[in-house]
């Protein structure tokens, strides 16, 4: 198993119940297939540029061991989210 990060931008119309469901989603997904270390919440930030008409943005960054091969399933599943605007997983050496 290898470490990752994963840093996910949600769109700022989302609710708090619904960040939770989405931060709840993706952990149990990960958990599927490997072990979530922590979760950082780093709340409402500014974007560098707009992304889909919007100005800010949530952020929140995964740590996590994972199967190489659960990576392109968690990938699928951010891209199919409406509220994820943008996304990356890297590996941690």
């Amino acid at each position: 198993m290898n470490k990752y990060e994963s840093v996910i931008i949600i769109n700022p119309s989302v609710e708090e119940e619904g960040m939770k469901n989405l931060i709840q989603k993706f952990t149990d997904l990960i958990n599927n297939a490997g072990k979530v270390e922590k979760v950082d919440e780093l709340g409402k930030k500014r974007l560098a540029y707009d992304i889909k008409k919007n100005k800010e943005a949530y952020y929140v960054v995964f740590y996590f061991e994972a199967d190489p091969k659960s990576i392109a399933e968690l990938e699928r599943n951010y891209r199919i989210t409406d509220e994820v605007i943008k996304f990356i997983v890297v590996r941690v050496d």
